[in-house]
């Protein structure tokens, strides 16, 4: 690290870090040489390795900065091959990172982890709770990958950040698939990895919306109407999804939803095509609502999605009467795509002691 910043005590240098805008505005871990080194070791890479350019900022991340803040942020060292992953994802082009932080919208990346490092790089929660507090390695890794957009990447309320209020996923935002009780393959298997690989999808998105439905199971149609739910929620004309269109968004199936749907004899892949079906509006709503954003097609109904693939869907979270969906901000050059990044085998998560 070129530049190393001095301080009387731990206390001092919180303060200074604060005083410098280099936190999110918590308390942050001090990254001292010792600790940032451990982090590196973590990551099985060297530390000036360069992962590509943050923007807005246009920041080198390096394997040594990516470390800097998973230290901050207060991850152990075996959660850095997943920040590793993260930071590598929204630097991909197709993540349109700097038009993301400098968006009025409320986009915050949502980190999705599946495969065996959900264990062993965590664990990273997929159950009750798994987006609120009490999960060490959901807050920690979220919170990582925002340190490093703050400070690589030079994001900065109503400097280069230019969210009009945000939202908390903000300050992290991270969860595991449950692959373990899931009806349905894990999502990394549904985006061509094999079931044995680790990987890390990342989305911008706004924040949970609540899905309420409560099923009938004499009901031929219990699953329609769950999925038609789902639908309203991801896409009602409030939402970008609606008004601006062709983005990407996410849905989280509680179990009891999830099991819904497989009794029903339903994929993942038929799930997404259905809500995909039902995520429309008719061209008078949207020109009634949004008239600067109805386009000049001829289309009386227009679709919010182009297909299915658009649509990630995951099963996550305590059973009961609740999934979540999460919409999303559908603009950049590549219209919110989602992208998965395998986490690479050569990293390592147990450290020696040093």
């Amino acid at each position: 690290m070129s530049d190393w910043l001095n301080a009387a005590d731990e206390a001092a240098a919180v303060e200074q870090l604060h005083a410098l805008e280099c936190t999110d505005g918590l308390p942050v871990i001090v990254p001292t040489a010792e600790r940032v080194s451990r982090m590196v070791l973590a990551s099985g890479q060297a530390p000036e390795l360069v992962l590509g350019e943050m923007g807005p900022g246009r920041g080198v991340a390096t394997i040594e900065n990516i470390a800097t803040a998973a230290v901050m942020a207060g991850c152990l060292p075996d959660y850095m091959p997943l920040v590793v992953a993260a930071a590598t994802a929204v630097i991909d082009p197709v993540f349109d990172l700097t038009e993301m932080q400098a968006t009025t919208h409320c986009t915050a990346p949502l980190i999705i982890v599946n495969g065996p490092a959900r264990h062993w790089c965590g664990p990273v929660a997929s159950g009750f709770g798994a987006l609120g507090p009490g999960h060490r390695a959901n807050a920690s890794i979220g919170r990582a990958l925002r340190l490093a957009m703050i400070n690589v990447g030079g994001g900065r309320p109503g400097v280069s950040d230019m969210a009009l209020l945000g939202h908390p996923g903000k300050f992290t935002y991270c969860l595991a698939e449950d692959e373990e009780n899931s009806p349905f393959p894990p999502l990394h298997v549904h985006l061509g990895f094999e079931p044995e690989d680790s990987v890390v999808t990342v989305i911008g998105a706004e924040a949970p919306h609540s899905v309420l439905y409560s099923g009938d199971g004499d009901d031929p149609e219990n699953h329609l109407r769950l999925l038609q739910m789902l639908a309203f929620g991801l896409a009602n004309l409030a939402t970008n999804n609606a008004v601006l269109r062709n983005g990407s968004a996410v849905v989280v199936l509680n179990p009891e939803h999830a099991g819904m749907l497989a009794a029903a004899g339903m994929s993942r892949q038929q799930v997404a095509e259905k809500i995909c079906e039902y995520a429309c509006h008719t061209r008078a709503d949207v020109e009634r609502f949004a008239p600067d954003f109805a386009g000049s097609a001829s289309a009386e109904v227009l679709s919010c999605f182009r297909g299915p693939e658009q649509i990630l869907v995951l099963m996550a979270g305590g059973t009961g009467l609740y999934s979540m969906v999460m919409p999303s901000w559908c603009a950049g050059k590549h219209r919110n795509s989602p992208v998965s990044v395998k986490v690479e085998t050569g990293q390592v998560c147990e450290v020696p002691g040093i």
